[in-house]
């Protein structure tokens, strides 16, 4: 399956209620009403595309719907453009230092760490690299196996403790373990807490700290990883979260599952952090690159 055939199945709920609204309201007459104006704020708003960008593209559709006599193609190439343009250069690519590249995963419970670490380490194989796992949520029932299982599935090394245990005590185990064996990437799962919760917050970053100490300018990236069916509450996740922890960027997960995926699009244009990865599926291979073009070209294509 190519690149953008698995955006566009991974979009299909977004795309399907986005595009097919936004051809109902432009073909219905020669002129842009008022009327029609509000229903495309609507339909953009629907699919989380955020006040700022929804107002870029209705400006820009306006623009050309008046010039090119109604043309619903044309009107949907505009607003590709227009998101394209508000995601800017954005670079898929992970970090990657001389020796060990360190790689913390954190975000709210339930947002999909564990798995985007496993799934992560698993692009790092098939590339030839040498990952490892450090299993550093103590907290979550179940956190500790779910990431054990992902390593034995995968074959890939998993540094882990009990429950309870001092998750910067784990990850300083498991990078001593990663630098003796030669590993090139360490992805560390970290549990899920809440900005507000200054406790977590100190523990986050006694974890940054601690790693920092054991690997020089570790960790090399920050990902925020944001479950898409939060909708416009991710902006406020990724918001927060970016003032507590420097991020170095986002991953969003469950994207195949909802018709709020513009909020990519929302929140890359806000804070200017690059969407790094989506997860467009359960599956290892489900987790991709982000690529502005595809994803611009998948919320807007017509079949």
């Amino acid at each position: 399956m190519g690149l953008f055939t698995k955006f566009f199945s991974g979009l299909k709920k977004t795309q399907s209620k986005l595009s097919t609204e936004i051809r109902r309201i432009i073909t219905r007459s020669p002129k842009l009403t008022e009327d029609d104006i509000e229903e495309l704020e609507a339909a953009l708003l629907a699919s989380d595309m955020g006040l700022a960008v929804t107002g870029r593209i209705v400006d820009a559709v306006r623009e050309k719907y008046e010039s090119s006599g109604g043309k619903s193609g044309s009107v949907l190439e505009v607003a590709q453009a227009e998101v394209m343009s508000c995601l800017g250069d954005n670079t898929a690519r992970l970090a990657k230092h001389d020796g060990l590249t360190v790689v913390s995963l954190i975000g709210v419970n339930g947002a999909g760490k564990t798995t985007t670490a496993a799934k992560l380490a698993h692009r790092v194989k098939a590339d030839g690299g040498k990952p490892m796992l450090a299993a550093c949520d103590t907290f979550r029932a179940a956190a500790i196996e779910q990431l054990n299982l992902w390593g034995t599935r995968l074959d890939i090394p998993v540094v882990s403790s009990n429950y309870g245990a001092d998750p910067a005590s784990i990850a300083h185990d498991a990078a001593n373990s990663a630098l003796s064996k030669g590993n090139d990437y360490l992805f560390i799962d970290t549990a899920g807490r809440l900005h507000t919760k200054h406790n977590l917050m100190r523990e986050l970053a006694k974890l940054h700290r601690v790693i920092g100490n054991k690997v020089d300018g570790a960790p090399h990236e920050t990902l925020l990883v944001i479950d898409a069916s939060t909708g416009m509450n991710a902006l406020n996740q990724a918001r927060e979260f970016n003032k507590s922890v420097p991020l170095t960027g986002l991953v969003i997960t469950k994207l195949d599952g909802t018709s709020r995926g513009g909020m990519v699009v929302a929140i890359q244009h806000e804070l200017d952090l690059p969407v790094k990865f989506i997860g467009l599926g359960e599956q290892p291979d489900d987790l991709q690159p982000f690529s502005a073009a595809d994803y611009a070209r998948a919320l807007f294509f017509e079949e």
